[in-house]
C-alpha cells in the first residue's frame, strides 16, 4: 500500500501549477532508466496534465504513450466493488448475503458476509502469499481450479475481528458475481463501468497485446529485464483488469461523481473501517485525504487516487520501477501544490567484477528477523532473495553496501566477520552468514 507522507503547503488553482517542474522531474527519472509508464492527473473531470516516460516495449522499441495500455493490478478491486455494489442495487446480492450461500466449502463460509469480503475482513488466506505462488501463476487454472487453490488455506482470523488485505476475497467475490449475473467477470466490467463511463481501452486483461499498444513489464537488473506474464485467469477481480492513466482518471471521475452508484451506496463503499472501504482505502496527503487503491503485478505498479474536496484524480501506470512509485507520486503533489521540493539527483552505481562480489555470496540469518536472506549474483550483479520472496537486484553506492532503491531497502556487508545489516523503513537487523 503507498502512503503519501504529510507536506505542509497550500492549494492553487488547476491552471497554475508547474507543468514545466513535473516535466523535469519526469526527465531526472527517464534520463536515469529509473522508471517506465504514463501519468495523468484530471480536475473536474478535464485532464490537465500527462506524461509518459520509457518504453511500452522494448524489444520492439515502442514508445509508451497515453494510450498505452497497462496491467492495474489491485486498481482492479475498486472495479470490482463497484461491480458488486450495483448487483446490491438491482437485488441480484446482498450485503448481507454470506459466503455460505454460495460456496459454503470455506471454513467460517456462514459467517462471512459479502461486506466482509469487501472490506478484507473476512480471515480467507491471501493466496498470493503462499511460498509457491511463483511457481504456478503463470499458467491458466479454470474457475474450479482456483477454487480449490484457496480452499487449500486454513482461516487466519474470525470473520469481522480485524481487517487484513487479502488478494482472496476479490477473487471470491469475481466467482460471487458472475455466479449472480450470470455473467463472466469481462462482460460485467464492461457493462457495469466501461460502457457507461465511456472506457475504450479499459477491460479484463488476457495475454499482452503488444502491437495493440498493451505494455510488457520489466525488472531492473543491471539493465531493463522481461518480467513474466501472470495468467489474468488467476487474479481475477483482484488484479486482472487493464487500462491507462486517462480512463482510470475518468473511472474515477465517473464514480465520485454519482454516474455508476446511487449516493447512498457511493457513501457505503466510500465508509471506512481501519482505513478501508470497499475497494478502496484512503491516501492522506498534507491535511487532504484522497481515495484509491494501488496495484502490483509482475513488473507492473500502479496507483490511482481522487480528491473529492478538489475533485482532483491523479493516476500513474508503471511497467518498469527503480525508484519508489511512492516518491514519484510526491514529488508531482508537492509541485502540483507549490511545496518546497527538489528534484531527486541520481548517482552513478558502482560497477563490480563477479570476483568482487563472490566475497558478498552466501545465505544470512537471525533470530530476529523473520527471513533469510540469499544472495547469489547473476551476469555480474548482486542478487538478494527473501525466504519465499521474488529476488532482487542489488546496487552497489559505496564500498560493500547495496540498495534496492524502490523498496528503500539498503545492505551493509561485513566479508571478514560474515555479517551483513539490513537497513529498511526505520528498522536495522543484523544477519550472520552460514557456514
Amino acid at each position: 500500500m503507498i502512503i503519501l507522507v504529510c507536506f505542509i503547503g497550500f492549494l492553487v488553482n488547476a491552471q497554475d501549477f508547474d507543468r514545466a517542474k513535473i516535466d523535469s522531474l519526469f526527465a531526472v527519472i527517464e534520463n536515469n532508466q529509473k522508471a517506465m509508464g504514463s501519468i495523468s492527473i484530471y480536475r473536474d473531470g478535464v485532464e490537465i496534465y500527462s506524461r509518459s516516460i520509457g518504453y511500452a516495449s522494448l524489444e520492439g522499441e515502442r514508445k509508451a504513450d497515453e494510450n498505452t495500455v497497462y496491467r492495474i493490478g489491485s486498481i482492479s478491486k475498486t472495479f470490482t466493488a463497484a461491480v458488486v455494489l450495483k448487483l446490491v442495487e438491482t437485488g441480484q446480492l446482498s450485503l448481507n448475503s454470506t459466503l455460505g450461500e454460495f460456496y459454503p466449502q470455506f471454513e467460517n463460509a456462514d459467517k462471512i458476509t459479502l461486506e466482509d469480503l469487501l472490506r478484507h475482513r473476512s480471515g480467507i488466506y491471501n493466496f498470493t502469499n503462499t511460498p509457491d505462488y511463483l511457481s504456478w501463476n503463470t499458467r491458466p487454472f479454470t474457475r474450479q481450479e482456483l477454487l480449490a487453490k484457496l480452499l487449500e488455506f486454513d482461516p487466519v482470523f474470525e470473520p469481522g475481528a480485524r481487517t487484513e488485505y487479502s488478494n482472496s476475497n476479490y477473487v471470491v467475490l469475481t466467482m460471487i458475481a458472475e455466479y449472480a449475473s450470470e455473467k463472466s467477470f469481462a462482460e460485467l466490467v464492461r457493462e457495469i463501468v466501461a460502457e457507461p463511463c465511456g472506457l475504450q481501452k479499459t477491460a479484463v486483461g488476457t495475454h499482452i497485446d503488444v502491437e495493440g499498444n498493451e505494455a510488457s513489464s520489466y525488472s531492473k537488473y543491471g539493465d531493463w529485464k522481461t518480467e513474466v506474464e501472470t495468467d489474468m485467469s488467476i487474479p481475477l477481480g483482484a488484479g486482472a483488469v487493464i487500462s491507462t492513466p486517462g480512463e482510470l482518471n475518468t473511472f474515477l471521475h465517473c464514480l465520485f461523481q454519482g454516474d455508476l452508484l446511487k449516493k447512498e451506496t457511493l457513501e457505503e463503499m466510500t465508509s471506512l473501517k481501519d482505513g478501508f472501504g470497499m475497494g478502496l482505502f484512503q491516501v492522506p496527503f498534507y491535511d487532504k485525504r484522497a481515495l484509491g487503491h494501488t496495484g502490483g503485478i509482475d513488473g507492473f505498479q500502479s496507483v490511482a487516487v481522487y480528491f473529492p474536496e478538489e475533485n482532483l484524480s491523479v493516476a500513474y501506470l508503471s511497467n518498469g520501477v527503480d525508484y519508489p512509485m511512492n516518491d514519484i507520486l510526491i514529488g508531482v503533489m508537492s509541485i502540483y501544490f507549490v511545496m518546497d521540493y527538489s528534484l531527486p539527483e541520481f548517482t552513478e552505481a558502482l560497477s563490480l567484477t563477479e570476483e568482487q562480489l563472490e566475497v558478498y555470496l552466501g545465505t544470512y540469518t537471525s533470530l530476529d528477523f523473520p527471513l533469510d536472506i540469499f544472495i547469489t549474483q547473476k551476469d555480474g550483479t548482486l542478487i538478494g532473495q527473501a525466504t519465499g520472496q521474488p529476488s532482487f537486484p542489488l546496487e552497489c553506492f559505496e564500498e560493500h553496501k547495496f540498495r534496492f532503491e524502490r523498496a528503500m531497502l539498503e545492505l551493509e556487508f561485513f566479508p571478514d566477520e560474515d555479517k551483513m545489516i539490513l537497513r529498511q523503513g526505520g528498522g536495522v537487523f543484523e544477519l550472520s552468514r552460514m557456514e
